[in-house]
């Protein structure tokens, strides 16, 4: 029988997968593991480095990008393992944090998803644990207020009143490393892929938590995160899948009017930022980086964020 089963989605990042692999193979201890890669169309020879280096590994290869949530399906329904972890390729495993995420849903039946401590490449601690936003929030956190918000408003969210060491109960964790049971992805489903990537996490936690299991993080587990190297390939882009995963959160889980009201707002935001982009750029400030951030706004503002 398997004990976990690891899913990975690649998408054009060959050698950070290439020390995703090698960390998982050398911290899987005496688990039974399935390692599962799904490449989404990459063009960097990323499938033939895992044909080539890691022939354990049951590689399913895309023709299409099929965004985070439909790769990372396609590998979940591929998953034998009492337990299936999602891990982003541009991850390194630590120690035995494998085996500690598992031992911890072991003895605790009533948690349904269990979170690691991220770290930045430096060793530091990379904030993932997080309280579910509320309008406010989503109008101030990763936009261009976020400077100004008020003081309470991101410190709740980024739970901020409890230690990054404790291991505690939360509402939802950063994708980047993910413990699920099987039993909660048969009861609840898989990622939900009208989220094509960010905020897909967000949604599941939600939907495991709204059907009655605990979501823990586990600071005694620690994993190397070095962030979005996948979306940092297409700028416009990864602000139109934010954005709009964002609002459809909010249309999902608090209605038509929360998530237009949002929606004028973003808009409003990039509006703003192009015009003072342009204006920079007209008084002759650093223009092609104007000229990259007008085009990648115009195309934010074109989508309508719809």
């Amino acid at each position: 029988m398997v004990d976990l089963s690891i899913v990975i989605l690649n998408w054009n990042v060959r050698d950070l997968l290439r020390q995703c692999l090698t960390s998982v193979y050398a911290t899987r201890s005496t688990l039974a593991t399935q390692v599962i890669v799904v490449d989404n169309a990459s063009s960097d020879d990323s499938v033939a480095m895992v044909r080539g280096e890691f022939p354990d590994v049951r590689l399913i290869v895309n023709a299409a990008n099929r965004g985070y949530t439909g790769g990372n399906n396609d590998g979940i329904a591929a998953a034998a393992g009492r337990y299936v972890l999602v891990l982003n390729p541009d991850t390194q495993v630590i120690g035995d944090a494998l085996s500690t995420l598992v031992a911890y849903a072991e003895a605790h039946p009533d948690v349904g998803l269990v979170a690691p401590q991220l770290l930045n490449p430096d060793g530091s601690v990379q904030p993932s644990r997080r309280r579910f936003p509320t309008l406010t929030t989503a109008l101030f956190e990763s936009t261009w207020l976020q400077s100004i918000a008020p003081h309470g408003v991101l410190n709740d969210y980024y739970m901020l009143d409890r230690s990054d060491d404790e291991t505690q109960p939360v509402d939802w964790a950063v994708g980047a490393c993910l413990l699920v049971r099987r039993e909660v992805i048969d009861q609840v489903g898989k990622l939900d892929e009208g989220f094509f990537m960010y905020s897909e996490e967000l949604d599941w936690c939600r939907r495991i938590k709204g059907a009655g299991w605990k979501i823990v993080y586990l600071p005694k587990a620690q994993v190397i995160h070095h962030m979005g190297k996948s979306s940092d390939q297409v700028i416009a882009q990864r602000h139109i899948y934010f954005q709009t995963s964002k609002v459809r959160y909010f249309r999902k889980h608090h209605g038509k009017w929360a998530a237009g009201w949002l929606r004028i707002a973003l808009l409003a935001m990039y509006v703003w930022q192009l015009m003072l982009e342009a204006a920079k750029g007209l008084i002759g400030s650093k223009r092609e980086l104007r000229r990259e951030r007008v085009r990648a706004y115009w195309q934010v503002l074109r989508s309508g964020l719809a």
